[in-house]
């Protein structure tokens, strides 16, 4: 990714590896860049060992070539592991925040 595209309150999706499926609702995953491993709640697909999957959260926090993603806890990844989802746009404001001169 081109740096300074990504800012936060974007959201983002990071493709992950299942690593194993630990109870009936629950899989570990490993996430590229990210030392630790992690695991996500999944209930609706039997994903199997080595199968890819997407995590979608917002970014929380950009430094240089790091973003800080929540996916329910924060997760620190290098900047060209993630992929743009969709943009934060903030709300417009209807009328001024101060008061007209009267």
């Amino acid at each position: 990714m081109a740096k300074g595209s990504i800012k936060v309150g974007d959201e983002v999706a990071i493709t992950a590896t299942v690593r194993r499926r630990v109870t009936e609702d629950l899989v570990s995953v490993s996430i590229p860049s990210y030392g630790q491993p992690h695991s996500i709640v999944d209930r609706t697909s039997k994903v199997k060992h080595g199968q890819p999957i997407e995590l979608i959260g917002d970014v929380t926090r950009v430094d240089e070539g790091k973003v800080t993603v929540s996916l329910g806890v924060p997760v620190t990844v290098d900047a060209n592991t993630v992929r743009l989802v969709t943009t934060h746009v903030p709300p417009k404001r209807k009328t001024p925040l101060v008061d007209k001169v009267t």
